[in-house]
């Protein structure tokens, strides 16, 4: 039996995330050709690399049908020019998908099934709004395994809020306008334009570049936010402000075992170190990336005063602000998403696991002072996701 080989990520990419709906940039492209751009454009950038030398491609997908269906790995991989050995899977964990893409086949890495590997996922929630088609199955409801308020998940944010006052609106308001002014600052700074792939799209005035983010509102204000509905419930205190939006676009990431970015002159940007999955009940999905990275740790032996960069996913302020409670962080802790996150540039569900991957490889670089980071996100249905990822570039020394 092989031994276990090192996991590395070499590169990433992903499309402009755009707002969902007919108004949305991305309302007539399809699902498939977002992923397609993306893949493309990474296989570009890294020119090294022989194409038949991928060994599997894996992209996520939270709606498997329409132009997010015909097995999306596959099909994605014949549409950006991979020779037809190459193959190709779908996968599907909500939230997590891209996540687990990466993870799934970073364990055939290690186990040493793969040398390079592209793994990603697409959401294009105009044209598959979350659980369009879905039919739970009546027992969930009926055998009390669920709570019905547990598949909406703007319910389930409002139960965080039950269960810990502490965690107010005015709390989740002011990091949410924080996220905001955080990535209008890194774009200001240029540190998001260089993984962005543009996307031709046609619009109603003709063709034109998707070439930044449609969803950030950078002129947010705290009074701003204070004066939102709550959709969710009366006098709640889950709003649109303080919650990602409904968003297209896609994310591709490129990984290797470390014997083959060496042999075939690819960079390694990040080293995996551990991931772990985790249960919560669904009706609190939002904690769900507590256990999951209780969990990484233990395996990695590390705690969390080790990890120097936290990329959270923010599908709601009060999700990451469980987390950051749980473990005695500030809200405003520097090390916690420093170019802003989710409730800015969007969640398009399945693919924003490798966004946050994508964006702490860069932050690896400007940081050599810091050795782990953390990328996590909390999944519909009561699950979380952590990968704890070391730095390349690390040498101890502070900046």
């Amino acid at each position: 039996m092989a031994e276990s080989q090192e996991v590395v990520f070499v590169d990433g990419v992903r499309t402009p995330f755009g707002r969902a709906g007919e108004k949305g940039m991305y309302w007539n492209t399809r699902a498939d050709d977002l992923v397609v751009k993306a893949m493309i454009a990474l296989l570009e950038r890294n020119p090294q690399l022989p194409k038949d030398r991928i060994d599997e491609v894996a992209i996520a997908a939270t709606t498997q049908t329409g132009d997010q269906g015909l097995t999306l790995g596959r099909s994605a991989a014949i549409l950006a020019g991979l020779p037809q050995s190459v193959p190709g899977f779908a996968i599907d964990r909500m939230c997590a998908g891209a996540m687990t893409a990466v993870t799934a086949l970073s364990g055939g890495i290690a186990f040493g099934a793969y040398d390079v590997v592209i793994a990603g996922g697409v959401e294009h929630m105009g044209h598959h709004p979350m659980g369009q088609g879905v039919d739970p199955n009546p027992r969930f409801v009926a055998e009390k395994l669920v709570n019905a308020e547990a598949l909406n998940m703007g319910n389930t944010a409002e139960r965080i809020h039950d269960r810990f006052p502490e965690l107010t609106k005015e709390r989740a308001d002011r990091f949410a306008l924080g996220s905001q002014k955080k990535f209008a600052a890194a774009v200001a700074a240029g540190k998001i334009q260089p993984d962005l792939v543009p996307i031709a799209i046609k619009t109603a005035n003709g063709w034109g570049l998707a070439t930044l983010d449609e969803a950030p509102r950078p002129d947010t204000t705290l009074e701003g936010l204070a004066g939102l509905k709550t959709p969710f419930r009366p006098h709640g205190r889950v709003t649109a402000g303080n919650s990602s939006g409904l968003n297209d676009g896609a994310t591709v990431g490129l990984l290797a075992s470390a014997a083959a970015a060496k042999e075939l002159g690819l960079t390694p940007r990040m080293k995996l170190v551990s991931f772990a999955y985790a249960g919560v009940e669904p009706e609190i999905m939002g904690i769900g990336p507590v256990p999951s990275t209780e969990k990484a740790l233990k395996k990695a032996g590390l705690t969390i005063d080790d990890i120097g960069l936290f990329e959270l996913n923010e599908a709601f302020a009060v999700q990451v602000l469980s987390l950051l409670d749980h473990f005695g962080i500030a809200d405003d802790d520097p090390r916690v998403n420093p170019w802003g996150g989710a409730i800015a540039v969007g969640h398009p569900l399945a693919s924003s696991g490798v966004r946050l991957m994508i964006q702490l490889a860069r932050q690896f670089e400007e940081h050599p002072e810091v050795r782990y980071g953390l990328t996590a996100m909390c999944v519909g249905l009561g699950q979380g996701g952590s990968v704890i990822w070391e730095n390349p570039n690390y040498t101890g020394k502070k900046k």
